[in-house]
């Protein structure tokens, strides 16, 4: 049996209100600390609440090509209110990374992510999906930390539901490489390893 398919056949199923439960649940921990509306946003970006998330160890997944299912499909929602499509997002490889500012692991990746985007420029998408924050703790993380790509506002799980094949409900930080398909090639449950990282990126661009 394949990584993918023994990955596939142990996965936890989860219902769409058990997603919408454990993003709840979530959000309660995200405002754990927060004493006043006052506080400094980017104190939060740094501190941030570490409870209630359970960090993978690095794993990764890869996905040859003829083992690949069809084009992951999902909405995700900008912190504006605006809508991106799964569909709008083909055409290049995608990173997309699940993250939120209190995430320790998601913190020290940071800096790989941005790495990472900045020596691949236009060839591969990068988007984070925020499974916790705020728009003004989520754009203080990534002013820390000099992160310029786009993250949208999964604070409801809809795309954390919609990829529930892929994303372990609460393993965060969670990073899926996405073919120009649109199809999963990869998955890292965990902090990233900037080389290994580089080097399915590149065997995605190479694809393309």
């Amino acid at each position: 049996m394949s990584t993918s398919q023994s990955f596939e056949a142990n996965s936890s199923k989860f219902s769409r209100k058990q997603v919408l439960s454990l993003a709840g649940v979530a959000a309660a921990f995200a405002l754990v600390g927060c004493s006043s509306e006052n506080d400094d946003l980017a104190a939060q970006a740094d501190a941030g609440d570490e409870k209630g998330y359970i960090a993978g160890d690095g794993s990764v997944t890869e996905y040859a090509e003829d083992e690949r299912s069809e084009p992951v499909v999902f909405t995700a929602k900008n912190y504006d209110g605006s809508e991106t499509s799964s569909e709008q997002l083909r055409g290049k490889p995608v990173l997309l990374n699940f993250w939120y500012a209190g995430c320790a692991p998601c913190r020290v990746e940071a800096p790989h992510l941005k790495a990472l985007h900045e020596e691949f420029g236009d060839q591969v998408e990068f988007y984070g999906a925020n499974l916790r924050d705020e728009e003004g703790t989520a754009a203080a993380f990534e002013r820390k930390f000099g992160i310029d790509y786009h993250s949208f506002d999964d604070t409801d799980g809809s795309i954390l539901y919609d990829l529930s094949k892929y994303v372990p409900a609460q393993a965060v930080p969670t990073t899926l490489v996405l073919d120009s398909q649109g199809r999963v090639a990869a998955r890292v449950l965990g902090e990233i390893d900037e080389s290994i990282m580089r080097t399915i990126l590149d065997e995605q661009v190479s694809a393309a």
